[in-house]
């Protein structure tokens, strides 16, 4: 099975369709799959719900297909930085599931587990509560919250072979082998693909079985949400 595709475009192109979930790795603007975001957008699908820690920043990253008004929710941990996502939200335009960011990451290892639920005690007398099941554990109160499964899944990897086995480079693996595995379709972005056979299996982060498609893009832009320097 050729898992290599020649551009971002043809990756997703017969596979995104409108109302889809569409989970995303990344955090910030680290370790997002530029590409094939930048592509998402272009398919023109509409009424997507995107599952992510966030949404990039105003024109980069999900930001772009939040300015064209394609996603319709967001369930994410975090708004800041980007303040279309913010606009949206208050104004009443978009749709946002706020999740405390252990409980997102979780939940999308569940998914991928294929665990329906699980219980936490984080958000237990909160908002994040409402509507859920509680229960009690040993004297505590938990959370009910359900897993999470995407449609299609896009991450970014620093490097993968040709079948699929992926290898991430240090703070940019953050969500991405949690969202891969929660994929019914995973698209992966790589900057480097070598041959099988080459990868030690000691450093394979996510194993081929859940990675579908495989696009390379060489010289992503990598930008930086916040430079910080020190004094001179």
């Amino acid at each position: 099975m050729n898992k290599i595709y020649p551009d971002a475009m043809s990756a997703l192109k017969d596979i995104v369709k409108d109302g889809q979930t569409i989970a995303v790795g990344g955090f910030g603007l680290c370790g997002i799959p530029e590409a094939l975001i930048a592509a998402l957008r272009d398919t023109g699908a509409q009424n997507l719900t995107a599952i992510s820690n966030n949404a990039g920043v105003d024109g980069f990253g999900l930001g772009q297909l939040l300015h064209t008004r394609q996603i319709k929710k967001m369930i994410s941990s975090y708004v800041g930085e980007n303040k279309e996502f913010e606009r949206q939200y208050l104004a009443g335009e978009l749709e946002l599931e706020f999740t405390p960011q252990g409980t997102l990451a979780e939940k999308l290892r569940a998914g991928g587990a294929g665990i329906p639920a699980f219980f936490t005690k984080t958000g237990v007398g909160t908002i994040v509560a409402e509507g859920k099941e509680i229960r009690e554990f040993d004297g505590s109160q938990y959370v009910m919250e359900r897993s999470l499964v995407s449609d299609v899944s896009l991450v970014k990897a620093y490097k993968a072979d040709k079948a699929g086995n992926l290898v991430y480079r240090k703070t940019a693996r953050n969500f991405n082998p949690n969202v891969a595995t929660a994929g019914k379709i995973t698209v992966a972005e790589v900057e480097i693909l070598v041959e099988i056979g080459e990868l030690d299996p000691d450093e394979i982060h996510t194993p081929g079985i859940f990675v579908q498609r495989i696009v390379v893009n060489a010289q992503p832009e990598k930008r930086i949400e916040q430079r910080t320097v020190s004094p001179s």
